[in-house]
């Protein structure tokens, strides 16, 4: 076999091999014939006319995302930083209008996201721009549609992902919303405090109550024990006067001895002498004597004073009616 079959044989192979290509899942390849358009061809393998035929380009038909960064101003004069994401994908009915008539989407994405942001953001102020991010992506997806459509673009959502006040602004707003926050704290203390006042107080007064009830009946079983006690004596021929006394003797006794009982009290008793007890039994059978005889002496003026009654006198007719005596 001669050098120029083979030779002829091997470019025969490599120009059939050249005519097959493959073209992958989600994308398309733009073929042009002698620089004119000829076909789009989609998704597997494919055949073109070798040296006639030329692969032009590709075209991917996954969603996309462009983010764009803009910086603009509010309506009560504060410029802040904007991420605005778009999502996009090419038709695939119109990848002929992507790849012919728009050379560069990315910065025509851009500038109508721009336009339409900066169009927006200074009608709001800055606590505004927060609450609707919302409205604002849909101006920019309702923008980009009208516009993009044309050049085979579908856009399938936008997102403000991020807003950036400049950094003084961020500070006073977290300032003012920790200002906010301690008032609503201080207001929540001073609830509590004038709940926790107003229960003090009841249960003091409902304290006071049982302890005044406590005492009420402690005097009140006090007197009943000494009732009955100086009718015990009196059973046994002590007169009241003389109960009374002794009762009040045994009485200062037993405080002495309490108060003997605790090591650690700081109490002093005044006066107070061997003969306390005597002395206080004396005075106080003197005082019950006198008092007795004060109180005889006041009945018998009551009765000197108080002159009997007499019937009163009737008139002197009919003193002479004599009654007839058969």
């Amino acid at each position: 076999m001669s050098t120029a079959l083979i030779i002829f044989l091997v470019l025969a192979f490599f120009i059939f091999m050249s005519s097959f290509f493959t073209v992958k899942q989600q994308s398309s390849v733009i073929i042009e014939r002698f620089g004119k358009f000829q076909s789009v061809r989609n998704s597997g393998l494919q055949l073109k006319i070798p040296m006639v035929d030329r692969l032009a380009g590709r075209v991917n038909l996954k969603i996309q995302q462009l983010d764009v960064i803009i910086e603009t101003k509010t309506r009560d004069n504060v410029f802040i930083k904007m991420k605005v994401s778009v999502q996009f994908k090419v038709i695939q009915d119109k990848v002929y209008e992507a790849f012919y008539k728009l050379e560069y989407p990315h910065d025509q994405i851009t500038s109508y996201v721009f336009d339409v942001v900066r169009a927006e953001v200074p009608k709001l102020k800055l606590d505004d721009v927060f609450e609707r991010k919302d409205d604002i992506a849909v101006a920019v997806k309702r923008e980009l549609n009208e516009a993009m459509s044309t050049y085979g673009y579908d856009i399938i959502n936008t997102l403000v992902t991020d807003i950036d006040p400049d950094i003084q602004v961020k500070n006073a707003m977290n300032r003012i919303n920790a200002a906010d926050r301690e008032k609503t704290a201080a207001e929540f203390e001073a609830e509590s405090s004038r709940i926790r006042i107003v229960a003090k107080a009841k249960a003091e007064a409902e304290s006071k109550r049982l302890q005044g009830q406590g005492i009420a009946d402690q005097r009140r079983e006090i007197a009943r024990g000494l009732v009955e006690s100086v009718e015990v004596l009196n059973q046994v021929g002590i007169n009241s006067q003389e109960a009374s006394a002794l009762i009040v003797v045994t009485q200062h006794y037993d405080t002495l001895q309490s108060i003997g009982s605790d090591t650690n009290s700081n109490l002093i008793l005044l006066p107070n002498s061997p003969q306390a007890g005597s002395d206080m039994l004396n005075n106080m059978v003197a005082s019950f004597s006198a008092s007795n005889q004060v109180g005889e002496m006041m009945k018998k003026n009551n009765k000197k004073v108080e002159k009997p009654k007499q019937a009163p006198r009737q008139s002197g007719y009919e003193d002479d009616i004599q009654p007839d005596v058969q």
